[in-house]
């Protein structure tokens, strides 16, 4: 099993990986260098790829992340704000969910969550995500008031809000048509969507995961709604569990299709199953999580199955950690996602990587592979670009200690 520091990862050239393939893989991979758009079962090709073709796939991915982005790295500074993780949804994936009557549950009030964004701000936040659970008695103008009083008190502050299955429950408590109720929410202050509830965009495994969770039917006509009323959204896909290889790539060719007619998605984030603490995985139904081959791979995947149509692939610092994280950076990977400031979804499934990184962290740790960290907003507008390190930049110590991120790859 290739690790972070296999000399291989620098000191072999994408031409001379692309050469020590096999005739197959390389035919495939010389499509994707020049510009061809992969079908299925290049895809499928691909995503059994071994050894010298293995690792064909991740530099030649990395080629072309650096053909589209070049050697940026970007990140957002944003919060996290999960109002509540009361939910009527059940989804045997999930760790964060909770009863109305459980002892943790919650449902914070607007004036913390008012009080979290100005907070956010005042660390150099430019957006906030804003996610919860479904609780059965929500009013269904409550989405729409709470972005009402963000915006009035931060209007230069992006909110970027609302599954899919947060929009299909606001409609189903409102009685509005879906093309209103985004009207709605956009009026209110909505900038983006995240493209989450998507896990995988496929109804088979969806009735595994989730069976009272949105059809694949519905999220797609949410996300193209609202890219049809000009608002954008991320897209993203949840592997490790129960899929195989083969809904991987169905499931980014369906994401690339949308993208063909839309043009809306900002970017594209892999999310690897975070089991423990769920019943999904207590009950036997699911594999303990993604493997380290598997997460370079689905970000290698993503790039060569949709280079050309979505440009930004995000990793999730949360779920891969920092170290993983830095190696599907250079799987084709470009973006470092963000601070967070408090995560809860994740960390209620498991996860031990952290709720928060410091943006001089997130700038240390991407100049560990050579590359330029630089600022974004939710958008992929560049703030700001940060070509030499500054005496603020530290690594996370405390949370790499002992890695070969802190034993090896530290340059400046």
């Amino acid at each position: 099993m290739l690790n972070p520091n296999d000399p291989r990862w620098r000191e072999i050239s994408w031409e001379q990986a692309l050469s020590a393939a096999s005739p197959s893989i390389a035919n495939i991979l010389e499509k994707a260098v020049v510009g061809r758009d992969l079908d299925a079962s290049d895809g499928l090709a691909l995503s059994s790829a071994a050894e010298e073709d293995f690792l064909a796939v991740l530099k030649v991915a990395n080629e072309l992340r650096r053909r589209a982005v070049g050697d940026q790295v970007t990140y957002v500074v944003n919060r996290n704000l999960n109002f509540t993780n009361v939910c009527v949804v059940g989804c045997a994936f999930c760790g964060f969910g909770k009863s109305a009557r459980a002892p943790d549950a919650y449902f914070h009030s607007t004036e913390s969550l008012l009080a979290k964004s100005v907070e956010a701000v005042e660390r150099g936040a430019t957006e906030v995500c804003i996610q919860g659970g479904l609780p059965r008695e929500l009013d269904g103008g409550y989405y729409a008031r709470l972005l009402r009083a963000i915006k009035s008190r931060l209007p230069s502050l992006h909110l970027h809000a609302y599954s899919p299955m947060e929009i299909v429950y606001g409609v189903e408590k409102t009685g509005m048509s879906l093309p209103d109720y985004l009207q709605t929410l956009r009026q209110a202050g909505l900038g983006t969507i995240p493209g989450t509830a998507a896990e995988i965009l496929d109804d088979t495994v969806r009735e595994i995961l989730s069976p009272n969770k949105l059809k694949v039917r519905q999220w797609i006509e949410v996300i193209r709604t609202a890219h049809g009323l000009g608002i954008p959204s991320t897209s993203t896909m949840m592997y490790g569990h129960v899929e195989l290889p083969e809904h991987w790539v169905r499931h980014l060719l369906l994401l690339r299709e949308i993208q063909m007619d839309t043009g809306g998605f900002t970017e594209f984030v892999p999310l690897g199953f975070i089991h423990w603490r769920t019943r999904l995985f207590r009950t036997g139904r699911a594999r303990a999580g993604s493997s380290f081959e598997e997460n370079l791979l689905v970000h290698a995947l993503a790039r060569l199955l949709l280079q050309g149509h979505i440009k930004n692939i995000q990793v999730s610092w949360v779920k891969l950690g920092f170290e993983g994280a830095l190696a599907c950076l250079e799987a084709g990977a470009n973006d470092f996602g963000g601070t967070l400031m408090e995560e809860s979804i994740s960390k209620s499934a498991g996860a031990n990587f952290g709720e928060s990184v410091a943006p001089t962290e997130l700038r240390a740790l991407i100049r560990t592979i050579g590359r330029t960290p630089a600022e974004r907003t939710t958008t992929y507008q560049i703030r700001r670009v940060f070509d030499e390190p500054d005496p603020s930049e530290c690594l996370p110590l405390e949370r790499l200690a002992g890695s070969s991120v802190v034993r090896d790859q530290v340059r400046y």
